[in-house]
């Protein structure tokens, strides 16, 4: 039982915004990719994608699952990869459509 506590703890995820200005956050265990304007985490809930001005990482723990940025924050949201897919489809399928009309 002890295991299990142990993945549910591992498990969590907190965001902590203060002023637009910085974010802590929690549960992080990968850095997808990051510059002035947006920076991508992989966390245990999905991908996260900080968007903004200015951002820069002024903490990285991963050991510890823990991040914090500053700059100015204008967004938060996690990423859904089956709307990503869906939309990638729907736009080969139009550029498809598109050069059998032209042939």
């Amino acid at each position: 039982m002890e295991n299990k506590k142990v993945n549910n703890e591992s498990k969590k995820s907190n965001i902590f915004l203060e002023n637009r200005k910085s974010i802590e956050i929690t549960g992080v265990f990968e850095v997808l990719g990051f510059d002035e304007e947006k920076v991508l985490l992989n966390t245990v809930l999905k991908k996260l994608e900080i968007c903004g001005n200015n951002l820069k990482i002024c903490k990285l723990d991963l050991k510890n699952g823990e991040v914090n940025i500053t700059g100015n924050i204008n967004e938060c949201k996690y990423l859904d990869n089956t709307k990503k897919r869906k939309s990638r489809i729907r736009f080969l399928k139009r550029i498809l459509n598109r050069e059998k009309k032209n042939d």
